[in-house]
């Protein structure tokens, strides 16, 4: 079993660009006992509230979203380059057609009753603050929105607290 320690969010020496945008990560979240996940490649870290903070973002569509507005909590996990092939397929798999995650390989570990995956060498513990539908006419880039929104399914973006950071010893 892998084992992780704690560290302080301001202990974090890793490029968000590359951890969110390069390597990618999973958004975790459980409702009703059960627990899904996301491959996301949008987000980031940041300081608000006077609290250090990260946002992600999730379309109406996906599965997960359900499990992220139903609980106070979610997890964000980071993999080594040997798990990209896994990370596609939970990215494009949705949990509502098929148990992803026992497919998957990877084994769901909790840490105050927040589901986060032991193979993972970086665990984001995130607690809610705010959430908020992104809105066509606050697009101030106008052409962002037609070309990432034909569909008109517009991501929720979320403000979260970090709450605990573990790294794989």
């Amino acid at each position: 079993m892998n084992k992780f320690i704690e560290i302080k969010p301001e202990e974090l020496n890793k490029s968000p660009f590359q951890l969110i945008g390069r390597d990618w990560m999973l958004i975790t979240a459980e409702k009703d006992s059960k627990v899904n996940t996301m491959t996301a490649a949008w987000g980031g870290f940041g300081f608000m509230w006077g609290k250090n903070v990260t946002y992600i973002v999730i379309r109406p569509q996906r599965f997960t979203k359900e499990f992220v507005d139903n609980s106070d909590t979610f997890s964000l996990t980071f993999f080594d380059e040997s798990f990209k092939k896994q990370l596609s397929y939970l990215g494009t798999v949705s949990g509502r057609d098929e148990d992803k995650i026992s497919k998957s390989n990877l084994t769901i570990q909790h840490l105050d009753n927040t589901p986060y995956f032991q193979e993972a060498n970086l665990v984001i513990i995130c607690k809610k603050l705010y959430a908020q539908d992104f809105k066509p006419e606050c697009f101030i880039k106008k052409e962002l929105d037609e070309k990432w929104y034909p569909e008109k399914d517009h991501h929720t973006v979320y403000i979260a607290e970090v709450e605990k950071i573990l790294i794989k010893e």
